[in-house]
């Protein structure tokens, strides 16, 4: 793959789904019996949901739309709510009333442009805009009282208190500040895709940092876990005991020399947690 995200795992289908953003590509996979499926999509696809109706909704760069996993039917949703020739969808997840947040990556990165979106029965809507330039990093506490929320390019994730019968997200602190110098001795890579885990525990992939991190609630650093990619993207809990931890990772434009000692970039990995995980809730149209 060129570049894994969005790892989702469907409780109900026991089905592991994610996306190859730079393949245009959706996939899912049954453990159990090792059947994979692929769908081809129009645009880069960056984040995924389950649909309450069943199936998935996709965030494209294009905009949101319902996957038909069955027959594999594509239907849109809503148009994308900016430019796209700037600006794609990248992170995103569902909220305990049913919303789907997805953020977006500004591609020139020449400016904070980056933007929160929330897609509500059917409608989007800005939450917030700029200061930020690639949007990452969701996770929403057990108790639905707090966000996370992490630009990757600013080194930095955020902390939010949070009303879940609103859908506001205020008061941001921050949570975890990471060197953002490459050749510095503690540089261990910057913070991507994440969850939170049914101990309110939350676990960050570090892209370029061959690691996974999970942090507790006060902020303090539980566990390091190395991983065989230097580039690992989001994770996401799964399996009968939501103690399956699936990794997906990045490839493109990786350095040759990274790519010899790092064979499985590109990979989804697996590996067994102590900590169990939470299964997502679904999109509510």
């Amino acid at each position: 793959m060129l570049v894994g995200e969005c790892p989702l795992w469907h409780a109900a289908e026991q089905t592991l789904y994610w996306v190859d953003i730079g393949g245009f590509t959706v996939h899912a996979l049954h453990p159990a019996s090792g059947a994979h499926r692929q769908w081809r999509m129009a645009t880069e696809p960056a984040a995924l949901a389950i649909h309450a109706g069943g199936g998935l909704v996709v965030a494209t760069r294009a905009g949101f739309v319902h996957l038909d996993t069955g027959s594999g039917a594509l239907s849109d949703i809503a148009a994308a709510p900016y430019d796209t020739a700037t600006t794609r969808f990248n992170d995103g997840r569902v909220d305990a009333a049913g919303r789907f947040w997805v953020g977006t990556i500004y591609e020139p990165r020449d400016q904070q442009a980056a933007q929160m979106f929330c897609l509500e029965k059917g409608v989007v809507s800005l939450k917030w805009s700029g200061g930020m330039m690639n949007s990452n990093g969701l996770g929403f506490t057990p108790d639905g009282q707090a966000m996370y929320h992490a630009d990757t390019a600013a080194h930095r994730i955020d902390r939010y208190r949070f009303d879940v019968a609103s859908g506001e997200a205020k008061a941001r602190e921050t949570f975890q500040l990471f060197s953002a110098d490459k050749k510095a001795d503690d540089y261990g890579g910057r913070p991507d895709g994440a969850a939170v885990d049914s101990e309110g525990a939350y676990w960050c992939a570090m892209f370029e940092g061959a690691r996974l991190l999970r942090f507790a609630a006060s902020g303090e650093l539980l566990r390091e876990v190395k991983l065989p990619v230097k580039c690992p993207t989001m994770i996401a809990f799964g399996g009968d005991d939501l103690r399956t931890l699936y990794v997906t990772s990045a490839s493109h434009g990786r350095p040759e020399a990274e790519r010899a000692s790092y064979p499985f970039n590109g990979c989804v990995l697996s590996l067994r947690v102590d900590v169990a995980g939470r299964e997502e809730h679904a999109y509510q149209p």
